[in-house]
């Protein structure tokens, strides 16, 4: 059942208030916000509406009905697309159906912050100045760049500047990083003796690397990973004869308090992508623990990890292997410092809400202009 929020402030888009901003995040329908198991989008929607309510927002959060927000919370369906096993359903459908159900409410809301790629632009364009859109995954898509041109009008945000480059010249707002709540202090306990590589078994994401990499360090690798329907023959043929070296133990998906408890017992995360990564969640959630992170030179990874610092960039599973043999000389504590100062979700909080009173601003010059254009 949708929250009811009876202290619902009746002011008119553009009179918000400079202590006070009504934000509606449109999240995805795919995972529940957050996710119950693998998910990179709806949990950094998840950790942005409850930043921004404990800034003092009043924020309804559009997502599906089994999502867990501080927000107020409008159920686009009753339960997440991914898990929800009914035999026929549309995702498609259920996405139109909640962005008509926010078509509807628009004026409740002085910021109209989207995370569903282009699909609202058709059913918000006349909308597009009191809204945001965070771009969430790559972009070097052949069908892209002309749908952006189709409707300049929307301003975008994208996860770091790496992402961008396929699409130079859209209309780019900022570059916001991921955040992610500031949980415990890392503890005093020394790491264990394994490296652990997290996400999903993909060609892109290089779990063969991950293997190769472990065993040549002679270290124990543990895997918390899912396998979507679309890579179970990659799993099955190539990932599958490898897992079962006596040096890998495959963990399947892991909830997100079992991740991070593999996190910060790990000497490392390894994170060998082969793509042009929008953002890489997991290696701040490394971070966040403490934990050195191996990355390969690859789309944002640079923007995140500072060489040397936080943790190693590489080019060679041979200098992988070496820099596995590095990690012990870096401060775990010093990295947890950097995550908090760049990565945490008060932090990409405080950002977005700079651009949401530039919206506001901007949209309150704009309405005098459209008044005067209506009456002439």
């Amino acid at each position: 059942m949708d929250r009811v929020d009876p202290g619902r402030s009746k002011q008119l888009p553009g009179e918000a208030s400079a202590a006070r901003l009504r934000i509606a995040q449109v999240a995805p329908l795919f995972e529940s916000v957050p996710p119950r198991l693998y998910g990179g989008t709806e949990r950094v929607v998840a950790y942005l509406a409850d930043a921004l309510v404990d800034l003092g927002h009043e924020v309804t959060l559009f997502a599906s009905g089994d999502s867990r927000t501080r927000a107020v919370l409008q159920a686009g369906r009753a339960r997440a697309l991914r898990l929800d096993d009914s035999p026929c359903k549309s995702e498609i459908a259920a996405h139109l159906a909640m962005l008509y159900g926010l078509r509807a409410r628009a004026n409740d809301f002085d910021v109209l912050h989207f995370h569903t790629d282009l699909l609202h632009f058709p059913v918000f364009a006349s909308l597009a100045s009191r809204s945001l859109t965070t771009l969430h995954g790559r972009l070097d898509i052949a069908d892209l760049a002309p749908a952006y041109r189709a409707w300049p009008e929307f301003r975008l945000a994208s996860i770091s500047n790496d992402q961008r480059r396929p699409l130079p010249r859209a209309n780019w707002a900022a570059t916001v990083h991921h955040g992610i709540p500031l949980v415990a202090e890392v503890g005093a306990k020394p790491p264990g003796d394994y490296v652990a590589f997290v996400g999903r078994v993909a060609p892109e994401k290089r779990l063969d690397r991950a293997i190769r990499i472990a065993r040549r360090a002679g270290l124990p690798l543990k895997v918390a990973a899912k396998v979507d329907p679309v890579d179970a023959r990659y799993f099955n043929e190539t990932i599958e004869p490898l897992i079962v070296e006596p040096h890998v133990e495959f963990l399947g998906e892991l909830g997100e308090r079992e991740k991070l408890a593999l996190l910060e017992g790990a000497k490392a995360l390894v994170f060998p992508i082969d793509w042009p990564e929008p953002f890489g969640l997991v290696m701040i959630e490394a971070m966040s623990r403490g934990t050195p992170v191996i990355a390969w030179r690859c789309g944002s990874v640079p923007e995140v990890i500072d060489d040397g610092v936080t943790g190693f960039i590489v080019e060679s599973e041979a200098a992988a292997v070496t820099a596995c043999g590095l990690v012990e000389g870096l401060d775990r504590r010093s990295i947890r410092r950097v995550f908090e100062a760049r990565f945490s979700a008060p932090v990409m909080a405080t950002r977005y809400l700079e651009l949401y009173r530039e919206i506001v601003a901007c949209d309150r010059r704009r309405e005098p202009v459209l008044a005067q254009a209506g009456g002439s």
